[in-house]
């Protein structure tokens, strides 16, 4: 396993938030599960932008923490079907990304603005 060389602060809650959190589309994903998108291709599907690999090793960190968990559905039939659903631990993230979403549509001209510059 990769050991970091700088330790980390692990007693700062934004750094623990953002090991949960940091990732490009983890905050997607969460948003996706919880608007019923449960399935792996239906999350892909509803998140155009990112491909299945990344998607893929994103739910996979949330898997990891706890925010989320897998549930095979009906596993006599092939091929397997694989479900994803919010944890309690993932339900107490709902409230963040809500602030985090108003928080990007109240400044979207100016951000959008600065994406041009770029």
């Amino acid at each position: 396993m990769y050991t970091r060389k700088i330790e980390e602060d692990l007693d700062c809650g934004l750094i623990l938030g953002m090991k949960v959190l940091g990732g490009k589309w983890k905050c997607c994903i969460l948003d996706a599960i919880h608007k019923g998108f449960t399935r792996p291709s239906e999350i892909t599907r509803s998140i155009k932008e990112a491909s299945p690999r990344v998607i893929e090793m994103q739910l996979a960190e949330l898997l990891f923490f706890g925010v989320i968990e897998k549930k095979q559905e009906n596993e006599q039939v092939y091929p397997k079907h694989t479900a994803y659903r919010l944890t309690p631990l993932g339900e107490t993230l709902l409230p963040i990304l809500s602030q985090i979403d108003a928080w990007g549509l109240q400044h979207a001209d100016l951000i959008k603005e600065r994406l041009t510059e770029i």
